[in-house]
């Protein structure tokens, strides 16, 4: 089995690739900034395995992508005693051999070269992925695979506890989709300004993004929260929770 270790501002997440069923499962996640994030790790990744009866020695392949370089020591450690194999960790050397090009490699995030590869990859046609993650991030990539450019905003929940910790009265709220544009309460009205809102930007920045081009995209959406915008649904041709992970692995498969 193939796992990759995903590190994000948010979460590390853990998924696993059965390369004979040709499928993604068994993922779990840990905090990245937990107080005791090293003792999570070598708590939680055992425990998961030992639960699910999975042999740490079924690991044949560890691919690992972090915009968190604080901890990657931690983990690449961690991976090399539990299951005794070094993990291949993506950095903009990794780029070299990848069918996605991008004139700044040093400045990229591997997270959304992640995204470019395994999305131009499958579709090899123009397309914007659209993570929704910590951050909101579009990155554009052209017909020939080339990463045009990427914009990144404040995501979802970044933007809702941005608003809970910087005012005094308002509550936190579900991310839950209103039925109606106009709140009638101070939670209707917080859940409307902040989901209504962001379907509006991500609508207006892909407007931006083709009307410059003068070119259609092919639109993925993907992250934990790419489902929550649920008027978003005609716009996006997928939503592919896995994306990341898929393009963690080829660019592993791609460099090994």
């Amino acid at each position: 089995m193939f796992l990759a270790i995903d590190a994000g501002n948010s979460n590390v997440v853990f998924a696993l690739y059965d390369e004979v069923g040709e499928n993604w499962k068994n993922h779990f996640r840990i905090e990245t900034h937990a107080a005791k994030f090293a003792a999570q790790l070598h708590k939680k990744v055992p425990m998961y395995f030992l639960e699910h009866e999975i042999s740490p020695s079924d690991i044949k392949q560890i691919g690992f992508s972090s915009v968190v370089p604080e901890i990657n020591e931690q983990i690449l450690q961690f991976c090399e005693n539990f299951f005794r194999t070094q993990p291949y960790l993506i950095s903009p050397a990794s780029f070299g051999k990848l069918p996605v090009k991008t004139l700044r490699p040093n400045e990229i995030g591997t997270d959304l070269m992640c995204n470019a590869m395994a999305a131009f990859s499958q579709y090899e046609k123009a397309i914007v992925v659209v993570d929704f993650g910590t951050a909101l991030t579009f990155t554009v990539v052209n017909e020939v695979g080339e990463i045009i450019g990427v914009n990144i905003v404040p995501g979802l929940k970044t933007a809702l506890n941005s608003l809970f910790k910087n005012t005094s009265k308002l509550p936190e709220v579900d991310l839950k989709m209103p039925e109606s544009a106009l709140g009638q309460n101070t939670v209707h009205a917080i859940q409307a300004g902040i989901l209504y809102g962001y379907t509006g930007l991500v609508k207006g920045m892909l407007e931006a993004i083709e009307n410059e081009t003068k070119q259609k995209f092919h639109v993925i959406a993907t992250g934990g929260l790419s489902a929550v915008l649920t008027p978003l649904a005609e716009v996006f041709e997928e939503i592919d929770r896995n994306l990341t992970l898929e393009g963690l692995r080829l660019i592993t498969k791609a460099n090994s």
